[in-house]
């Protein structure tokens, strides 16, 4: 009995290890090789086609030189996106452009009726700023364990890059 005990108490433990720890790797391996990918592949993506002009901006310090090229009417304001309600709470965000580049995100709305939602948003909401100001468009990575937070960012930020011309 005391040894069913113990081994459920080590198993309890260990899942909410991996619980917790599967949070953040999903984010550092989501952002780590963003950068790398579309770094070298900037001088090749602007020509190849339109919608890769997200790319060539996704990595500004590794290659200041394609910023200029790919917005041909520089964008200057604050956008606010739609509001994306889902299933932990409505989700929406403003963007800042300067010179036809996103600049800043701000999320004006994330899910906090709960303690969890609340955490989830806390974490996820820089994540998810970061990798919109890397990707310089909507097209941003998933974060796990923050699904539906993440989609519904997605959404408002693709809303408010389309009230800028830019989505």
């Amino acid at each position: 009995m005391k040894r069913a005990t113990i081994v459920t108490g080590v198993t309890v433990v260990g899942l909410a290890w991996l619980l917790n720890y599967k949070v953040t790797p999903p984010q550092l391996t989501a952002l780590s090789p963003a950068s790398p990918t579309q770094g070298p592949g900037n001088p090749a993506s602007p020509s190849a086609s339109p919608s890769a002009t997200a790319s060539p901006l996704a990595s500004p310090s590794a290659a200041p030189t394609p910023p200029p090229s790919p917005s041909p009417t520089a964008l200057n304001g604050s956008f606010t996106g739609s509001d994306f309600p889902n299933r932990y709470g409505d989700v929406q965000v403003r963007v800042v452009i300067s010179g036809g580049r996103i600049t800043d995100v701000q999320a004006v709305q994330l899910p906090t009726d709960r303690a969890q939602s609340a955490y989830i948003s806390q974490q996820a909401g820089p994540w998810l700023r970061t990798e919109a100001l890397q990707a310089q468009s909507a097209n941003i990575d998933i974060i796990s364990g923050a699904t539906y937070t993440s989609q519904s960012y997605a959404q408002s930020l693709e809303s408010a890059l389309q009230q800028a011309h830019m989505g």
